[in-house]
């Protein structure tokens, strides 16, 4: 898959727009369609914006494997990872307390 291919995948996974992309990645719209549809090439500053755009990264966007986690669970994952046990344990209680599940 090229890189324009992949961009449109990633964004329409998420449910992006493209002026939604170019407001979180930094790149404008017109390049985004461009790169999207094969017209242009990204250099690596903009690729990588659009990469982070979409909340991954650059080793994730070009994984043969599709990520499973979607970017707000991923950066959920990363901000527990810096908790300490009694935290997760915690942030898993407050969790739960959300849904409505018993412990």
């Amino acid at each position: 898959m090229e890189i324009g291919e992949r961009i449109r995948f990633f964004r329409q996974r998420q449910g992006l727009s493209m002026n939604a992309l170019a407001k979180l990645s930094g790149a404008s719209q017109s390049a985004i369609s461009e790169i999207e549809s094969g017209k242009r090439k990204p250099t690596f500053d903009v690729l990588e914006r659009i990469v982070k755009g979409l909340g991954l990264t650059l080793a994730e966007f070009f994984s043969e494997e599709t990520p499973s986690l979607s970017p707000d669970l991923r950066q959920l994952l990363d901000e527990a990872e810096s908790l300490t046990p009694e935290q997760r344990q915690k942030l898993v209680e407050f969790i739960r307390s959300m849904k409505g599940v018993q412990l």
